[in-house]
């Protein structure tokens, strides 16, 4: 109810009134039944904008520090979160992470419109990055189609780190939806599932004009901070267990930049 209310009678209006949001595409969001919207991920508010355009409810795999907060702050972020049809995504492995997968597919066996990031996180200079295999795996698992959506703009809106945002016109493109039934009986397969990634991230890059880097975003973020690089930032906790020891992995790896990149990491797929 109060995501209605808010969409529909109190922030939409108003957002849409300063922000004067073009939208191409939205045709391809079917009118019914389960799919997956994967977005590039330009700034904190995309998961307000794309929502808000979008007829049917949409629940977002949000990391989950935006659930944890402390501080008058934190619990407002978290509230916000839960109340607006969002999902903590755990990326740190384990059990935390199926969990996560679990909480992805209960949406979409309803038939809902689940929301992920492939990137992972943010942009840090408004390239695409590379996405991880969660996306994938949901997919394949699930049997739904993949909905790309390019954010245009919004990283000039709220860049990284600004709290007050620019008034400035913003616009989103829905591409095709992608098919991926073909793969279905082969959803714990690694290779398979970033190949799938890679065909999404194709989409995003020829929707949105970014230029692209075949590198985890966590990875360059800790680099340009002058941080250690963790294992934890190119683990990709929602893809299928990584094969044992000295079996060979199957299949090529495609990119989007004309194939070119280095095997999947090992680890496991994060989305959102």
């Amino acid at each position: 109810m109060f995501y209605w209310v808010m969409k529909r009678i109190f922030l939409g209006p108003v957002l849409k009134l300063l922000f004067r949001p073009w939208v191409k595409g939205l045709d391809n969001i079917p009118a019914e039944g389960a799919a997956i919207i994967a977005s590039n991920h330009l700034s904190f508010s995309d998961s307000i904008f794309m929502p808000l355009m979008v007829h049917r409810p949409v629940v977002f795999l949000a990391k989950s520090e935006y659930f944890t907060g402390t501080g008058i702050k934190g619990r407002l972020t978290a509230a916000f979160f839960r109340l607006t049809n969002q999902l903590p995504m755990d990326r740190s492995g384990g059990a935390a992470s199926a969990a996560s997968l679990s909480a992805g597919m209960e949406v979409l066996n309803h038939g809902g419109l689940l929301g992920i990031y492939p990137e992972g996180t943010r942009s840090p200079d408004g390239r695409l990055y590379r996405g991880k295999v969660g996306v994938a795996r949901l997919a394949l698992q699930a049997g739904v189609p993949v909905i790309p959506v390019a954010m245009i703009g919004t990283d000039k809106v709220q860049p990284i780190g600004k709290r007050l945002p620019n008034i400035r016109r913003i616009g989103m493109i829905f591409g095709e939806p992608l098919d991926f039934s073909g793969y279905r009986d082969q959803a714990e397969d690694r290779d398979v599932q970033r190949k799938v990634t890679d065909q999404i991230m194709f989409e995003l890059m020829r929707l949105s004009g970014q230029e692209y880097v075949d590198e985890y975003a966590a990875v360059v973020k800790l680099r340009l901070a002058g941080k250690p690089v963790e294992p934890a930032a190119a683990a990709e906790p929602l893809a299928s267990p990584a094969p044992a020891e000295g079996t060979a992995a199957s299949g090529g790896q495609d990119r989007p930049a004309a194939g070119q990149g280095s095997k999947d990491d090992g680890g496991a797929a994060a989305a959102g």
